[in-house]
């Protein structure tokens, strides 16, 4: 069990940064300001999960994950502050989130439902962040002339959603969640993530007045559909959750203990409750 430690990021957010904030890039500008907007609600979404789940487990199991719980949460309330400063320049730029209102009307339908099924949507859901985040540490120059706190703070998140990928996991097995559930939630979060982010980037394009421009598709195509690009290159990692033998624990975290090891000076430890309130 890894003990997540939270962390206080040392940039600064208040200061306003400039539309084309990743190294003049329309695309990949586009596509992490649509990733930021999901975060709020999303973060939320999945600290509730793992809460009401790890509350309905018998009590030496909980003793058990109590840590590794608080540990989670204590993280994504941090990451959740975090974005919610970075969105609200965004909304002084005009760009408008429409992405946390579509997930807010699916989720309502679980409410009264067991809690493992939000839990299982949670725990895919950081399988897709763990596959981005490693995906971005190994290639940091997406964010090439990116403004250098914007690109820490990128790469900052990147390390710890790779640090607490399993804890979701763990609880659904814990609370003795379905294979067939987990996969089934599976993939109908790759249709509502993939979905939803790529709604979300047009959206932010069309804005910026860079939907129609060659540069903006060439680049995407790079970004994404590159032979080391975010969804070819992680092809079997999605594949890998199907197998009944999966952990996220078999995923790789070398490149994210690195990147905190060698930018400690970026950010400093903190309680994990302080941080969650």
């Amino acid at each position: 069990m890894t003990e997540l430690v939270v962390r206080r990021l040392l940039i600064d957010l208040q200061t306003p940064f400039g539309r084309n904030w990743c190294g003049g890039d329309a695309f990949s500008t586009a596509f992490f300001n649509a990733l930021s907007m999901s975060f709020p609600f999303g973060e939320q979404f999945f600290i509730d999960a793992v809460r009401d789940a790890a509350a309905t487990l018998p009590p030496a199991l909980q003793e058990q994950y109590r840590t590794e719980v608080r540990g989670f949460v204590g993280q994504e309330a941090t990451h959740r502050r975090i974005h919610s400063l970075f969105n609200s320049h965004l909304e002084r730029q005009g760009l408008v989130d429409r992405w946390t209102e579509r997930a807010s009307r699916r989720m309502t339908l679980m409410e009264g439902a067991d809690p493992r099924h939000a839990l299982a949507v949670t725990a895919a859901t950081e399988h897709f962040t763990a596959m981005f985040a490693e995906w971005l540490l190994a290639h940091p120059e997406v964010l090439e002339g990116a403004e250098p706190r914007l690109r820490t703070m990128w790469l900052w998140h990147s390390a710890e959603e790779l640090e607490h990928k399993s804890v979701a996991f763990d609880i659904y097995k814990a609370a003795e969640g379905s294979d067939a559930w987990r996969t089934r939630w599976f993939r109908r979060v790759t249709l509502m993530f993939l979905g939803d982010l790529m709604r979300q980037t047009v959206d932010n394009l069309r804005h910026e007045g860079q939907l129609w421009k060659w540069a903006t598709w060439k680049s995407a195509a790079r970004i994404l559909l590159g032979r080391d690009g975010l969804l070819r290159g992680n092809w079997r990692a999605w594949r890998s959750y199907f197998r009944a033998d999966f952990h996220p624990a078999q995923q790789d975290s070398t490149l994210a203990q690195r990147w905190l090891q060698d930018n400690r000076a970026h950010y400093t430890p903190v309680g994990a409750t302080a941080a969650a309130q």
